[in-house]
């Protein structure tokens, strides 16, 4: 492919102001980045508008831009999936997270793991919610590069070998240092910046690509019906519409579980806040409905039958069709502005996500079990030089080990983070369960999960249990959660029996409202 150096300016152009932007940061609503407070939370200041677009930007990220709508391109229907997962939860996130908000404020929690090691006293119980953040997050960190990777490739820079690694190193070179000095101030600005982009190309693509395939009923009466719909299932089976169901469910029991979530949850200045926010939020989710639609757009196009784009599907595959679809659609400037806007998207949740794998391994294994005594700086430091390291081993997942390990770790990712539901979502409304039953069921399942998923070869996260010759397929994280809530309630039962109730609890009821 040729340079597309009108797409490639204007790529660089925005991308070069948004680099700007991260670095002026450090001096809005300017606090001690000395603090971890100050550092990873920005001192808990953000209101209720950029609370949304910081949210917003560490959810819906690059490689959602390309995979999900490279999901529908590819298998059809069931990428619809993200849709109701991304609208289910926001009624959790209404009534759960103001009572997590509530208990971290009035304890300085900065973490998930610190609730945990406040609620049920128990250091490895914390540990394991803490490892479990840092494994699920440098994978989902290495997949931003993904989308990067793909945008750069669509503008006809080559993305193999030492110089066509070069744009992508010098993406997050310039991402660490801006992190490191800005801290978590740096992506809640890019954020707000980027999502407006992201609505603007959204927009365009609803009124431009439509009226050129002859309006949504071409574009649909060109995709294979068999991708319209979920496929009936067979005899003796639930079929896809199990998988569908609790992708969407344990999608969402994960989302919100994850350390750069609650890390952009902890952030917000005010219970209120995190309620508005559940509101609003929603109108991402309509947003992302629009971006799968994306999928379906470029199979009406026939952009894989085109041969201006067969090497960028040969090299991408079906991630290849959203940036085929805007250099199909679209005129060179304004392509560079929607790749700028993904590439951005990039950014941002690869800030937040090191930002929390930062706080996490501070505060719950260093401090924790490695220097206790450390100063107020040291540990912020200790933050900081850990947020570059995070991004660079993510950096190394792709320059220098197979995508597919990137790939099949952060399917792992959502079925080991939904294991965290019980200590620390059900913890925030009842200290029944003792904590080593929730330590039992925690490993229980991430032990099923894995095993699932091994099973698959870890091709998939999905996996078919038969039960009396009735085959129901489903997201293994359903099935490994059920069995650790099993777990973690049996064996509480079992040692409140014996007599041996914990009531080590660092937390009052007052503390949560």
């Amino acid at each position: 492919m040729s340079v597309n150096w009108v797409a490639l300016a204007v790529f660089v152009l925005f991308f070069g102001s948004i680099t700007i932007l991260g670095f002026v940061a450090a001096n809005w609503r300017k606090g001690d980045l000395d603090l971890l407070h100050e550092w990873g939370l920005a001192g808990g200041r953000f209101g209720t508008l950029v609370t949304w677009f910081l949210i917003g930007g560490d959810i819906y990220t690059a490689y959602t831009f390309i995979a999900v709508p490279a999901l529908a391109f590819g298998a059809g229907a069931i990428a619809f999936f993200a849709v109701p997962y991304t609208t289910i939860i926001y009624p959790m996130t209404f009534v759960i997270f103001p009572r997590l908000w509530s208990v971290c404020r009035q304890h300085g929690y900065i973490t998930s793991a610190d609730f945990v090691r406040g609620r049920f006293g128990n250091r490895w119980l914390a540990l394991a919610v803490a490892l479990t953040g840092l494994m699920a997050t440098m994978p989902y960190i290495a997949l931003q590069l993904v989308g990067l990777q793909v945008i750069i490739g669509a503008m006809g820079i080559e993305t193999s070998g030492i110089l066509g690694d070069l744009p992508l190193i010098i993406a997050f070179i310039i991402l660490a240092v801006f992190t490191y000095k800005s801290g978590l101030r740096a992506p809640a600005a890019i954020a707000v910046v980027k999502d407006v982009m992201i609505y603007v190309t959204i927009f365009a693509v609803l009124i431009v690509v439509p009226a050129k395939l002859g309006g949504f009923s071409g574009i649909f009466a060109a995709v294979s019906p068999s991708k319209l719909i979920l496929a009936l299932p067979p005899a003796g089976s639930t079929g896809m519409y199990s998988v569908y169901a609790t992708l969407a469910l344990g999608s969402a029991a994960a989302l919100f579980l994850y350390p750069h979530a609650i890390t952009a949850v902890l952030s917000s200045s005010s219970r209120d806040v995190i309620r508005r926010n559940s509101v609003l939020l929603p109108a991402y989710s309509l947003v992302l409905a629009f971006i799968t639609l994306l999928g379906f757009m470029a199979v009406g196009a026939h952009l894989d039958k085109l041969p201006e784009f067969s090497e960028l599907f040969a090299r991408y595959k079906a991630n290849a069709a959203v940036p085929a679809l805007f250099l199909n659609m679209f005129p060179s400037w304004f392509v560079g502005f929607a790749f700028a806007a993904i590439g951005i998207g990039a950014l941002v949740p690869a800030a937040i996500m090191s930002i929390a794998a930062a706080n996490l391994w501070t505060r719950n294994v260093y401090i924790e079990f490695i220097n206790p005594n450390a100063t107020p700086l040291a540990e912020a430091r200790m933050a900081k030089w850990v947020s570059l390291v995070v991004k660079f081993g993510a950096l190394f997942f792709i320059l220098f080990l197979p995508l597919d390990y990137a790939i099949q770790l952060q399917l792992l990712g959502g079925v080991w983070m939904s294991q965290t539901l019980p200590p620390v979502l059900i913890g925030l409304f009842t200290r029944w369960l003792n904590s080593w039953a929730l330590l039992l069921g925690w490993a229980t399942g991430i032990g099923l999960g894995t095993w699932m998923a091994a099973l698959t070869g870890f091709k998939s996260a999905n996996y078919a249990l038969t039960i009396g010759g009735f085959t129901i397929p489903a997201y293994a994280a359903v099935y490994a959660l059920s069995a650790n809530i099993v777990v973690a309630v049996v064996v509480t039962a079992l040692i409140n029996m014996i007599g041996q109730r914990e009531t080590r609890d660092a937390t009052v009821a007052a503390d949560y409202m």
